[in-house]
Parts: C-alpha cells; sequence; structure tokens
C-alpha cells in the first residue's frame, strides 16, 4: 500500500489546494463535525485568555471551527503545506489569528505555552505520529487539552468496507476530475493503514497523554472518524 510521506505529500497538498474547500463542501457534515471536535475541548469563558494551536489546519476549516467555539482566543494555525496555508491566510480573519507555515514536528516557529491543540486529519498523514505527539506535548501547558478529529477506524470489518466504498464510489472518481488522483488515492490508504481507534488511543497514553477518550461521530462517519480528547500531564507529574 504506497502512501505519500512528508515533502511529496505537501506538494499534493499544494496542487490539491485551490480546489479543496470545493471537494470538502460535498462532505455531509464536514464543516458541523469540526466544529463539534472543536467543541469537545471544552474551552472556558469562549477561549479568553486561551493560547491555541490549530496543527494541520489545511485552508482553514479547522480554524474557524476552533474560533466559532473559542472567539477570544489567540489561535496560531500551522500547517506544511504552503499552497494549503496560503489559501487559509487569505480568508478574513480576526486579528487574534495567526498561520505558520511548519511541519508539525517543527513547531519551534509557532511558539509553546497552548492552552489546548486541535489536530484535525493530521496524523495519519505524518510519518511519525509519535515525534509529533511529543512535539504537542512539548507545546501544552500542563493539564492541557488535546482534540484529535481523524479518520481512525472502529477495527469493525463493516466500517472499513464503507470507508472503501465511499472512496471508491465517490472520493477517488472525484480526485481523478480535478487532477489530484495520487492524494485522494493516499486519502483512501493512509485511513486503511492508519491505528485504529484503540491503536491510536493506546499511542496517547504511551506518549503521556491520560484522560484519553474517543468520542463517536454521527452520521455515514460513524465508526469511520472520531474525536481522541486527552490531557498533558499536569505540573505534578512533570516534576521529578
Amino acid at each position: 500500500m504506497t502512501l505519500l510521506h512528508d515533502g511529496e505529500l505537501s506538494a499534493a497538498f499544494d496542487h490539491a489546494a485551490r480546489r479543496y474547500d470545493l471537494l470538502t463542501a460535498v462532505n455531509p457534515g464536514y464543516r458541523a463535525d469540526l466544529r463539534r471536535s472543536a467543541r469537545r475541548l471544552r474551552l472556558p469563558g469562549g477561549g479568553r485568555g486561551l493560547r491555541l494551536l490549530d496543527l494541520g489546519c489545511g485552508t482553514g476549516a479547522s480554524t474557524a471551527a476552533l474560533l466559532a467555539t473559542a472567539p477570544h482566543a489567540e489561535i496560531v494555525a500551522v500547517d506544511a503545506s504552503a499552497g494549503m496555508l496560503e489559501r487559509a491566510a487569505a480568508k478574513p480573519w480576526p486579528p487574534g489569528v495567526s498561520f505558520v507555515h511548519a511541519p508539525a514536528e517543527e513547531l519551534a516557529g509557532a511558539g509553546g505555552g497552548f492552552d489546548a491543540v486541535f489536530a484535525a486529519y493530521l496524523f495519519r498523514n505524518v510519518t511519525d505520529p509519535d515525534a509529533v505527539l511529543a512535539a504537542v506535548r512539548t507545546a501544552l501547558e500542563p493539564d492541557g487539552r488535546l482534540a484529535v478529529h481523524e479518520y481512525t477506524l472502529s477495527g469493525s470489518a463493516a466500517h472499513r468496507a464503507v470507508w472503501t466504498a465511499v472512496c471508491r464510489g465517490i472520493v477517488l472518481p472525484a480526485g481523478r476530475l480535478t487532477g489530484d488522483g495520487s492524494l485522494y488515492r493516499h486519502l483512501w490508504r493512509s485511513v486503511l493503514a492508519f491505528d485504529t481507534v484503540p491503536e491510536f488511543t493506546a499511542r496517547l497514553r504511551r506518549a503521556g497523554f491520560r484522560q484519553v477518550r474517543a468520542l463517536p461521530l454521527p452520521g455515514w462517519q460513524t465508526g469511520i472518524t472520531h474525536t481522541v480528547v486527552a490531557a498533558a500531564p499536569d505540573a505534578r507529574q512533570e516534576t521529578p
């Protein structure tokens, strides 16, 4: 199962950026589900006084979801694809939203001290998910929150079959029409190759996160897309 990685994947996203919003708009519930996952961070006070990281922001749909749930927060949005980031940054945003071009493993340009991290459709696209989790843990304040919105299959054969049927019937033909067939083949295959929900929650616990929970999303994506929420170690755990 051939997947795209690193610079090759970023280049594919660069090429797809101009049409990406049009394609995601035909996915029922795409933006509503992102908002649902962002709300699951349970950020108080509309995010007032909080610093948030949108990791793998793409063209900004996840940034908009985070802003909707935390309109008073400072939001730093990061992506490895210059083309996707350019599309995101060109949209109208309040002064508290900024954009940084960087791979998920290299967050120095985004700074640290984040109260929460939102990562949508990111982890199955990185070469080393454990390295990204380590970077996220470093970027988070003690007891900070993480919400991962991702295609993480339940492990059921039925859910694998539904995902493949959707890809063969809709996703792959759309990718061929837009000239981005390799990216959408990667989308299909990367979901099948990535962790199941039990595997991903176990990965988070091994990385030192606590209070790890996987929450389903409604509609056709039930059993296919989940929100996985977790907390960074608290200050007492960080003290030797």
